[in-house]
């Protein structure tokens, strides 16, 4: 029964991921319904908003006369709470389901326990935590969200061989900077649909003009971050990132105002705007942050430990000069992807799960 717990609950995992960034900011959630150890029904939660995973895979039941004999496997503890939705822990009582099996408890203290506690009161068998290191790391955001109160922050960097991040911007050299490969930019624009927003350093938009939006992949763009503290920028829309695309916010240290998609924020000016951008994003629902530089952008977010995850993209080239990549904590990768003549290395905080 273990071992067969664990390979419904992988599928629960294979389900969730499929929400992606949609669901932000609640959690990605996967349910599968098995009946004699065979799926008869499996469902995922989409889209903010709309039903969760676990009433999608009853309602993909035919037979519900099934239920009663069946186990229902969930990634994350069914909610207790009215909120966009009904509660899923009465939906499962409703249905008369025999057994739930889940991954983690849910860390929102509106659920935490609540959801077990319905369907144990209700002579539903419960078994709890299976695979719960891998369900926690595919709701990594979600637990970041609610137990740190900020986004997860993933910096991401690309260098060549010899450890460049840019030519020498001083120099004025023309040549080609770029330094992955083409299929790696599939990969980048992919990311950016998994994730809420993007961050880049004012000089970042000045030396490279970036827009930061999906063009290599699918999925919905993500919020554009900037910080410009004398707003520079004035609303030049001759900036890719201030053309009302997508959703832009320029933090400031001057104003508050809203022109068109771009959103001109006021914080304070101290050695804290960090904690006060991300605290900001937070509260506006924003659950993953990309931080893509430049240097000064990221060393200073790696300075105060503000990060969960790193994506370091190493290329197949060669700079010789230029700005030095950012020094990160730990000296070697939790794991290696490599994509052509290109790699990405991830590390991981050791406080961030």
């Amino acid at each position: 029964m273990i071992e067969d717990d664990k390979r419904y609950m992988s599928r629960c995992f294979n389900l969730a991921v499929l929400g992606k960034n949609n669901v932000s900011p609640n959690p990605r959630v996967g349910a599968v319904v098995v009946y004699k150890d065979k799926i008869i029904g499996e469902g995922y939660h989409k889209e903010y908003g709309f039903s969760h995973a676990e009433v999608n895979a009853i309602n993909s039941v035919e037979d519900k006369s099934l239920l009663k004999d069946s186990t229902i496997y969930v990634s994350l503890e069914p909610c207790c709470h009215y909120g966009k939705t009904p509660p899923c822990a009465k939906l499962l009582v409703e249905s008369k389901i025999k057994r739930c099996v889940i991954s983690n408890f849910d860390p929102n203290p509106k659920v935490f326990g609540g959801g077990m506690k319905i369907l144990k009161d209700n002579d539903i068998e419960v078994v709890t935590d299976v695979l719960k290191e891998q369900g926690r790391f595919v709701n990594r955001r979600f637990f970041c969200n609610q137990e740190k109160k900020r986004p997860y922050i993933i910096i991401k960097y690309a260098k060549t061989l010899d450890g460049f991040i840019d030519v020498d911007r001083k120099e004025n050299k023309i040549k080609d900077n770029w330094i992955s490969n083409d299929a790696m930019k599939v990969w980048v624009h992919k990311q950016r649909s998994d994730e809420d927003a993007i961050m880049v350093g004012m000089n970042t938009v000045i030396n490279d003009n970036p827009k930061l939006n999906i063009r290599y992949s699918f999925g919905k763009n993500p919020i554009r971050v900037v910080m410009d503290r004398d707003n520079t920028f004035k609303e030049n829309t001759s900036f890719n990132i201030l053309d009302n695309s997508q959703k832009t916010i320029v933090f400031n240290y001057l104003e508050n105002k809203q022109v068109g998609e771009n959103e001109y924020i006021q914080i304070e000016e101290n050695n804290k705007q960090e904690e006060q951008i991300l605290n900001i994003l937070f509260e506006k629902g924003i659950g993953s942050i990309i931080i893509e530089g430049g240097k000064k952008t990221i060393e200073k977010f790696i300075e105060k430990n503000l990060w969960d995850e790193m994506n370091i993209i190493i290329g197949n080239n060669m700079f010789y000069s230029g700005t030095k990549s950012p020094i990160i904590p730990y000296y070697t990768y939790n794991n290696v992807e490599q994509i052509g003549d290109n790699r990405i290395e991830y590390f991981y905080n050791k406080n961030a799960f």
